[in-house]
């Protein structure tokens, strides 16, 4: 007997588990505990889940993480004493629930006793009575709660105190609106490739389908989505008619100014959606797309292959130019530079969670790095465009002035059609600047 129940509950752990508010809960875990990135832990669970229930599950954990300080706060208000480090899965299947009632508007029978189940699946049936009580204890004192919410600047904005005190640092009269923004599910947007479409022409197919969109402000090539669609939803998506990209970085390759028969450095390529925009300017042109993670080439390999595209690929730090330069200088270069994400955390919230004070002044090491490596690979009356997702200015302008002050020969180009807001160095969009993402740009030329 006792064989046998051994040999059940070996059996119940290995089964794989396919709810959604389970595996959501599983993923919240990894992100939290293990600082694994929203995106890993998604491709690790996600596939255990019915087809038909994955959207759900990505959108309870977009959402949780989004608003995780708020939930959190809530969470520990609730609770008599913290849970155990062994059972974080528990502690997030419970913020999940109030993510659900307070958020996503399920109903209130519905996100209780499904999250209660979820306990089940993850083995712990012990907890589905205390997560039904502090669900239901929520819904009781939620007038309360919500008011001791608001005097907490963290769980009313939804923002760890370093991240708000860096934006009221840099931004004082805008950083409340810059939170907001942080805190909205973002729009989807396209860009469509020139190689196999107008933008006007793509605009009418989405018509022809009956999906809505608009002309995005500023962009040659970007279209506005009433609402998210599945992408193999939207017509010859497959065969590389149009690509997924915020307004904000398409921007990027528009500053590079890109001409035929240019040479082009894209450095920290991947994903590969600037890289793929610069070869749909130009496609006979020759761009060399680096970045220092041979897995995250992989991701450009299959966007160009789907835009039938062709790049060079190498896996290399673009910073070590020793290590994969031929000699050849560029025409143009851009380098989007690792950073804080600061101006994207709408579409990554784990940003919220896995950014950590010190990682500014350890990222902004690296972009002067490859500010001053890079500088020298560029031709005589070529243009170097740096952008980052940030909207911290050690990352951005000051970067910039701090540049041009170790590079006389080097001045900065002022644009004749200014892509964001206008800086003593480069250009700022903040998040939701006309609905676009936060993105910085700076267009340096030799003198």
């Amino acid at each position: 007997m006792q064989n046998t129940l051994l040999l059940a509950n070996i059996l119940a752990k290995n089964r794989t588990i396919t709810c959604p508010r389970a595996n959501a809960a599983l993923i919240l875990s990894e992100v939290v505990t293990q600082h694994r990135s929203l995106n890993t832990a998604l491709a690790k669970y996600l596939p255990n889940v019915e087809e038909k229930d994955r959207g759900f599950c990505q959108q309870l954990c977009y959402s949780s993480l989004r608003h995780y300080p708020s939930l959190s706060f809530l969470g520990k208000q609730l609770l008599k004493k913290p849970f155990k480090n062994k059972d974080s899965d528990i502690y997030q299947l419970l913020l999940l629930g109030l993510s659900q009632l307070r958020f996503l508007h399920t109903p209130d029978h519905a996100a209780i006793s499904e999250t209660v189940n979820a306990s089940k699946k993850l083995n712990k049936p012990w907890a589905g009575g205390l997560i039904n009580a502090c669900l239901r204890g929520y819904l009781r004192q939620q007038a309360t709660l919500e008011e001791q919410l608001k005097a907490d600047i963290e769980a009313n904005t939804a923002h760890p105190h370093w991240l708000i005190d860096q934006y009221q640092h840099d931004w004082p009269d805008q950083w409340l609106a810059i939170v907001n923004a942080n805190n909205q599910q973002p729009p989807m947007m396209l860009r469509v490739n020139q190689q196999k479409s107008s933008t006007a022409g793509y605009l009418e197919k989405l018509e022809g389908a009956e999906i809505a969109s608009t002309k995005i402000p500023m962009t040659d090539h970007g279209l506005l989505l009433d609402k998210p669609r599945d992408v193999y939803a939207l017509p010859e998506f497959v065969t590389g008619s149009v690509s997924v990209q915020d307004g904000s970085a398409q921007l990027a390759a528009q500053i590079l100014d890109v001409k035929p028969g240019q040479r082009i450095l894209d450095a920290c390529a991947a994903p590969g959606g600037k890289t793929c925009h610069i070869l749909e300017l130009a496609p006979e042109n020759s761009v060399v797309a680096i970045d220092i993670s041979a897995e995250r080439l992989t991701q450009i390999e299959q966007n160009t292959q789907r835009l039938q595209l062709k790049a060079e690929m190498i896996a290399a730090d673009a910073a070590d130019v020793d290590q994969w330069w031929d000699g050849e200088l560029f025409d143009r270069i851009l380098i989007d530079a690792p950073c804080t994400g600061s101006g994207v955390i709408r579409r990554h919230p784990d940003i919220k969670l896995l950014r950590q004070p010190d990682d500014i002044a350890s990222l902004a090491a690296k972009q002067q790095q490859l500010l001053d490596k890079l500088w020298p690979l560029l031709k005589p009356d070529g243009l170097l465009v740096y952008t980052t997702c940030s909207v911290f200015k050690q990352e951005n302008e000051l970067q910039i002035e701090a540049f041009l002050q170790r590079h006389p020969i080097a001045k900065e180009l002022k644009l004749s059609s200014p892509p964001a807001r206008e800086r003593p160095f480069g250009y700022q969009r903040l998040p939701g600047d006309d609905i676009m993402d936060g993105f910085y740009y700076a267009c340096l030329q030799h003198k």
